[in-house]
């Protein structure tokens, strides 16, 4: 199912408002796991630190799609 069809599911049963929160949620919950992966991909070898940094810095930019 493509989002643009799950949100005219939605829309036919909720109000506007509840769908725009609903689907907030949802890419907030995505947006999150997408910056764990970063976080947690090189966090078991001591050796890839300049990796580490670089997944560190991809979490935090994820994130920060949230805030603009």
């Amino acid at each position: 199912m493509i989002k643009d069809t799950a949100v005219q599911i939605l829309l036919e049963h909720f109000s506007e408002g509840m769908v725009r929160t609903i689907v907030d949620a949802l890419i907030e919950d995505e947006r999150e796991e997408c910056a764990k992966i970063c976080e947690n991909e090189y966090i078991d070898f001591d050796w890839a630190h300049v990796e580490q940094h670089a997944a560190e810095i991809c979490a935090e930019a994820i994130r920060a799609r949230g805030q603009e």
